[in-house]
């Protein structure tokens, strides 16, 4: 026998497959028993209704076998089971499988989500023998990932159908018995050899994973084999000898020094993507019950979850386990994390938008928790813009936790575990998972994985593990648990324990005076498409921002007037349709088309809607004795406007008008003119801009007359398509291999004046682009303008194509500048290493500028977030043409604005901030000329720090103003009220009253940093 036992030894692969199949003979051991179900009835198929309406259905007999759907359909099965009377003291479990997400409700209670590779759900702990159970399943005719199985492919056919439905008698020991065995020959599978790479982890990058000690791992493989040897799995008289072998293997610890390993459960759901939001509720639904059941089976196990809409839809929709949910948090095994009101997209939503984000996601938590989240969880996002930290930091979060630039194309994050400072200096503690995924499961290689990819092994012993079914939802299955169980102190794998976020971050906050520094956005190098894909829906976002931030400014100004304005809660509500929509798969671009059809309905009737309150203020405040034509512009932004304008009426006029204040219409002596040049094209000129425009649709020339100098140094407005074929992510990704492909546009096939008054001068040109699109722009320069616009209709048709707008600037720096929520930031303009190279197509907000200290140009966007500029030319992107998942996305009527801004010195000392700003926002108007619209709310000197939002304060006690410094350079600040002010008070984006302010001469003394935000609460 000893000479056969040397085939252990000289051929361990031979062993191991013994060890994989002894041990899938062990778990077919858990379940020794089952039986049919005795009756399955079903209705359907119905729309996503409740237990007390489905209970109420009319239910028809139906076999195993019967077929479900169609995509997105809902059945409600009634389920009859008599427990065989051997079974008595057994616990007894539903084997459920339809092909698809389902819903186990036992008693009228949501119990448990069965989905695929999650077929088993407990119906009771212990038989008392020969009962009859009636219950129900709530079938969801979709996969996790919506049609699909996880890899962007269907099924064949109809693959609904219900496959499976019968109770098995479960067997506590052997479930014991074939985790103990199969976490030890899972251990003994991931030995590998000293200096080794191995490919593992969400980004499928090498990592040396160090061996086990060899005398351990022999020892495995020996004990492992004898267990095969005197444990047979189907006859538990022989398990105690088995059992004996394997308790020893599992006491062996770990020595003092070891990586630490705390593990939360988490189940990541995305609020929409290849699901419409509507499922998202069930997939909470199934995902949070499932966890609050895995919580009374192991009270040691946490849960964490994120998002206050899940919350409150839970909340909505399943009020009993909402209540379960909040016990359990009650008792810290439920532990909400985030702090916003969905994850949100980091790179496109405005500053504010970010401020509601967490307002109102920490205003939820506080009100149904009592507490606030320290941590801003946010890991599955396409970037992190450079005023994160500062935002977190003011809405009471220090600390962020993020994963999704492990998937970095070009360069390796170079921390895990950093301090991570803002472009204003404020500091945020932050970690990246080193698991590189935020969907563990547990298994052996991927916690050695976790320790041996830890960066930050030199500064910290401390690393933080999600664990859980995730983006479709699901979380930790009991499989998950068993093992962490038996790994928590096994020598070879990271020590791990069960422990809630916060509890991980302070005792990474013991090392932080080791852990490095990171400064600014965290740009991630891939899913550049998404600052394009779907359009419409990124044009009705910045539109709403604009209109809600003007709404709210109107309502401070009704309060101080004595007129009735729409309370904070239906404000609130407006502001949250609109965050859900920046959810992180659904302003990017990157879900399927049901989700689009129902966001931009709810985005055009919210933009509607909050037109319809403005409209109603306006009126209110207006004088009512004004003659019907005596329109006031009213400028709802902190910058003051002289320019040309549309009248209600639809004639161009000039107006002025005050920051925060209406203004009147009047004459000027401003003008545009425009004549035909010689051998073709147009001249356009004011007094600040000359334009020379060819017939085909370019701009030849565009001089700044203050200056005399040339803003082009070729043709400019070059539309140039580009072949978009990602290699993956269609909708998310522009491959840099596409810039290889460019080509120009046909010239337009037609041109006409349009505008030849006094006040604009426009001429209107037509062009065909790619298969089936026409694009209708009209080049215009207003009176006293400053920029060069270009009014844009684009009929959209063509797929897999990109198009660009691309300028050839007569200015030449190593860095161009980009907007950002509150603020700026540079970005290369040459490719001198591969995070330069990386950044060939990046987000911005209403600008991009490139400049010399005398001279520069700035790019301006009212409704496009893709920019790019290499070496000295700048591009705006305007459309793409993405088939996955969408196949119609972006198709259709588009209507955008883009401009050309030359000016003297850079971007700080032409006002570009406030250029930008006004080419976004229109003024409203108002009739007569009401007193309290004829003061400026709040005004800031100097010229640097915007006052950005004025609104109602959210306890209805006085209104807040938020401002920030725009230019990156301290200032001593003066803010005057052109209202009666009594108390002013430093405050945060929750709006506590932080300390008092000093009150002088009508106004208050301010000093901020460069790139800070500053929230003020005034009485």
């Amino acid at each position: 026998m000893d000479e056969i036992a040397r085939i252990r030894g000289r051929y361990p692969d031979y062993t191991r497959a013994r060890l994989a199949a002894f041990a899938r003979r062990l778990a077919r051991s858990i379940y020794p028993e089952k039986t049919p179900a005795t009756a399955i009835e079903a209705a359907g198929p119905t729309d996503r209704i409740g237990f007390a309406e489905a209970a109420a259905l009319d239910y028809r007999p139906v076999k195993i076998g019967a077929p479900l759907g169609p995509l997105w359909s809902t059945w409600w099965m009634r389920i009859t089971v008599d427990i065989p009377e051997a079974w008595r003291g057994a616990r007894v479990d539903l084997h459920w499988d339809s092909r698809s997400e389902a819903l186990l409700w036992l008693d009228g209670r949501s119990a448990a989500g069965l989905n695929i590779g999650r077929s088993a759900a407990r119906l009771t702990p212990a038989a008392t023998g020969g009962e009859r159970l009636v219950f129900h399943v709530e079938v969801a005719c979709n996969r996790a990932f919506g049609a699909s199985d996880g890899d962007g492919r269907a099924p064949p056919g109809d693959p609904y159908r219900l496959a499976a439905c019968e109770i098995r008698r479960f067997d506590p020991a052997a479930w014991d018995l074939f985790h103990d065995f199969e976490t030890l020959r899972r251990l003994e599978a991931d030995r590998v050899p000293p200096q080794t790479t191995v490919a593992f982890g969400a980004a499928g990058k090498a990592v040396v994973r160090p061996a086990l000690d060899s005398t351990w791992a022999g020892r495995l493989l020996h004990d492992l084999n004898r267990v095969c040897n005197v444990l047979i799995p189907e006859d538990p008289v022989t398990w105690a000898d088995g059992r004996r072998i394997l308790a020893d293997l599992l006491a062996v610890r770990n020595g003092g020094v070891v990586h630490e390993l705390s593990a939360v459960g988490h189940a990541h759901i995305d609020t929409a993507w290849l699901w419409p939001i509507e499922e998202t509720r069930r997939k909470c639904q199934r995902t949070f019950a499932t966890a609050v059941g895995l919580m009374d089976a192991y009270p040691e196990f946490r849960f964490a979850a994120s998002q206050a809409w899940q919350y409150a839809a839970i909340e909505e929709v399943d009020p009993d386990l909402f209540a379960r949910i909040k016990a359990k948090a009650a008792g810290g095994q439920w532990i909400p994390v985030g702090g916003s009101w969905v994850e949100p997209d980091c790179n496109l939503p405005s500053g504010e938008s970010l401020c509601r984000q967490f307002l109102y996601g920490q205003r939820w938590f506080e009100r149904a928790f009592g507490v606030r989240s320290r941590i801003f969880w946010n890991p599955d996002v396409f970037g992190y813009a450079g005023q994160l930290p500062q935002l977190m930091r003011e809405a009471g979060m220090d600390r962020f936790l993020t994963q999704k630039l492990s998937w970095n194309r070009f360069t390796v994050p170079p921390h895990h575990s950093f301090r991570w400072r803002g472009i204003d200096g404020s500091e945020v503690l932050t970690h990246f998972p080193p698991a590189d995924t935020y969907n563990g499961v547990a298994g052996v290689e991927e916690l050695r994985y976790h320790a041996a990819n830890y960066k930050d092994a030199d500064r910290s012993a401390h690393g933080l593990y999600l664990f859980g079914h995730g983006d479709g939802g699901g979380g930790p299955a009991p499989e998950m648990i068993e093992a962490l169980r038996r790994t928590a102190d096994l020598q070879g794998v990271p020590r791990t324990t069960f422990r809630d976020p916060d509890a991980f971050f302070d005792l990474l906050e013991a090392d932080r005076g080791r852990l490095a520094a990171i400064e600014g956005e965290l740009y991630f190098e891939y899913h550049r498409g998404t600052y394009t894909s779907q359009a419409e829906v990124k044009r009705l976002n910045r539109l709403i921002e604009g209109r809600l931030q003007a709404l709210e400014y109107l309502c401070v100004a009704a309060g101080h007037a004595g007129v009735s304005a729409p309370t904070r809660e239906a404000i609130e509500g407006l502001w949250r349709v609109l965050l859900v929509n920046q959810f992180h798969d659904i302003l990017p671009g990157s879900s399927i088309a049901e989700v689009y059809e129902r966001t931009g309905a709810e985005l055009r009737a919210l933009a509607n809607t909050v037109d319809g309150h403005a409209r109603d203020l306006l009126d209110a405040l207006g004088d009512p004795g004004a003659a019907p034509d005596d329109w006031r512009p009213v400028d709802t932004l902190g910058f003051p406007r002289a320019e040309v304008v549309k009248t209600p009426a639809g004639d161009l006029a000039w107006i002025e008008a005050p920051a925060f204040a209406a203004g009147r219409v009047t004459a000027t002596l401003e003008t545009a003119s425009l004549r035909e040049a010689d051998g073709g094209g147009f001249i356009l000129e004011n007094s600040h801009l000359r334009a020379v425009l060819t017939a085909s649709g370019s701009v030849k020339s565009l001089v700044h007359l203050a200056t005399g100098r040339e803003c082009l140094s070729g043709t400019g407005n070059r539309i140039v398509l580009f072949e978009d074929r990602p290699i993956q992510y269609e909708a998310w990704d522009i491959d840099p291999f596409a810039l290889e492909t460019a080509r120009d546009a046909p010239d337009a096939h037609d041109a006409a004046v349009t505008g030849r008054g006094h006040l604009r001068a426009a001429v209107r040109f037509e062009r065909r682009l790619g298969a089936g699109s026409v694009m209708s722009q009209t080049v215009r320069l207003d009176a006293g303008s400053r920029h060069l616009a270009f009014d844009t209709v684009l009929d959209w048709r063509e797929r897999r194509v990109l198009v660009k707008a691309m300028f050839p600037v007569a200015c030449r720096a190593p860095f161009a500048t980009y907007e950002t929520m509150f603020g700026a930031v540079e970005r290369p303009t040459h490719a001198n290493t591969d995070a330069d190279l990386a950044r060939f197509e990046v987000p911005g907000h209403r600008w991009a500028d490139l400049s010399d200290p005398a001279f520069g140009v700035s790019l301006l966007s009212d409704a496009r977030y893709g920019f790019s500029t290499f070496e000295n030319w700048m591009a705006l992107s305007l459309a793409r043409g993405p088939v996955s998942p969408d196949p119609t996305a972006d198709i259709g009527r588009h209507t955008f604005r883009y401009g050309l801004f030359p000016h003297g010195g850079d971007w700080r000392a032409a006002g570009v901030v406030a250029e930008g700003a006004r080419f976004n926002r229109e003024v409203v108007w108002v009739r007569g000329a009401p007193a309290i619209l004829g003061r400026t709310l709040v005004s800031a000197t100097p010229a640097g720090v915007v006052v950005d939002t004025i609104k109602p304060a959210e306890d209805g006690e006085g209104w807040v103003a938020r401002l920030y410094e725009s230019a990156g350079a301290a200032a001593v600040v003066r803010l005057d009220f052109g209202v009666p002010v009594r108390r002013v008070w430093l405050s945060n984006t929750l709006e506590d009253r932080l300390e008092p302010i000093a009150l002088v001469d009508g106004g208050c003394r301010l000093e901020m940093r460069g790139f800070q935000v500053t929230t003020l609460r005034l009485l």
